[in-house]
């Protein structure tokens, strides 16, 4: 009998990650779910250690480091189950994570993702900088979290209690409909991290199926487990992959001028980083945009496919949020 659920945990290096929060989720696995470490060619011992201390979690060792991206789709192809869950090295899991969100795939057939309530592992009762309570995008394609904007967090108090369709789900803690995954391809493995579920995630939206956000499931997040969130890398990543799915996915209509006002506004967030003494953050955009340019027709080729399959318009909130918006990114 073919299992309904794959906790599937990415590691790279994560051996502390995995010795915290690994046996945390072994025991909060009510829904007998199978759990799976899929390894990005690391080169501490975390595999050895899951070997010696956890012999029947399957392990499944990627080749090389591709990322958040190529690391999942690798892993992926080879699980046969109904539903996945990604799930960082970097959480701990509550004991009844995982019933909530079944049952809300069971009974939404066209749910392709849900994401849980994500909240801070070092201060409990507030949400937490990678998730919150479920994704969005403004006006001009720049993401941001209910219960986080900039850097400005909320405190739980039950005002995101209620489930919902969000625009995003985290790939933090990502619930996914496996048809679904591979009927989208996966993720773009040329992103290779940070953004990659969004961009998932609005491809998903375009083609008809919706994304949820469930109150009901916890899990706490200890953040920076793979880049710290303050990494002149993983601004490149930001600035370079929202730039590519904004092009991809966004429709036609508008398209153009959107475009050019990313330019402006991605440019005076440059230049803030120069006024601040931040040299690295500020290169690290220049090098996102010239990437960007340099790879422009493989991104239209992928945009063409993209809008081929459009089923559905997803309403993109028409929030005014302005300047380092792209910051806030998970």
């Amino acid at each position: 009998m073919t299992m309904r659920v794959a906790v599937v945990i990415l590691n790279w290096n994560g051996k502390a990650f995995l010795e915290r929060y690994l046996p945390i989720v072994l025991k909060n696995n009510t829904h007998d779910a199978q759990i799976i470490v899929a390894d990005n060619a690391s080169t501490d011992d975390s595999v050895d250690f899951v070997r010696k201390n956890y012999p029947d979690i399957h392990i499944i060792q990627n080749p090389t480091n591709g990322g958040f991206a190529e690391g999942y789709n690798t892993a992926l192809r080879q699980l046969k189950t109904e539903y996945y869950v990604l799930l960082n090295s970097d959480v701990e899991v509550t004991p009844n994570w995982i019933p909530p969100v079944i049952k809300m795939l069971d009974s939404n057939p066209q749910a392709s993702a849900i994401q849980p309530k994500i909240k801070s592992y070092t201060n409990p009762s507030y949400f937490e900088y990678a998730g919150a309570a479920g994704g969005y995008i403004d006006r001009y394609g720049y993401p941001f979290c209910r219960g986080r904007i900039f850097d400005v967090i909320e405190k739980d108090e039950g005002q995101y209690n209620t489930e919902s369709e969000i625009f995003w789900a985290t790939g933090a803690c990502l619930f996914i409909r496996a048809s679904v995954f591979h009927e989208m391809g996966g993720f773009d493995e040329d992103l290779f991290s940070h953004q990659e579920e969004i961009d998932l995630c609005w491809r998903m939206k375009l083609a008809g199926y919706k994304v949820l956000y469930c109150p009901n499931s916890e899990v706490l997040h200890f953040g920076g487990g793979m880049l710290p969130k303050s990494n002149p890398f993983k601004t490149y990543l930001n600035f370079r992959n929202n730039l590519v799915i904004l092009c991809k996915n966004h429709p036609r209509k508008g398209l153009a001028r959107k475009m050019f006002l990313r330019m402006v506004l991605d440019g005076l967030a440059a230049i803030r980083f120069l006024g601040m003494g931040n040299v690295k953050d500020f290169v690290a955009i220049l090098k996102a945009h010239f990437h960007f340019y340099g790879s422009l027709s493989k991104t239209m080729a992928k945009r063409k496919k993209v809008q081929a399959t459009i089923k559905n318009k997803p309403f993109v909130p028409q929030l005014p949020y302005f300047l380092l918006t792209a910051l806030t990114c998970t």
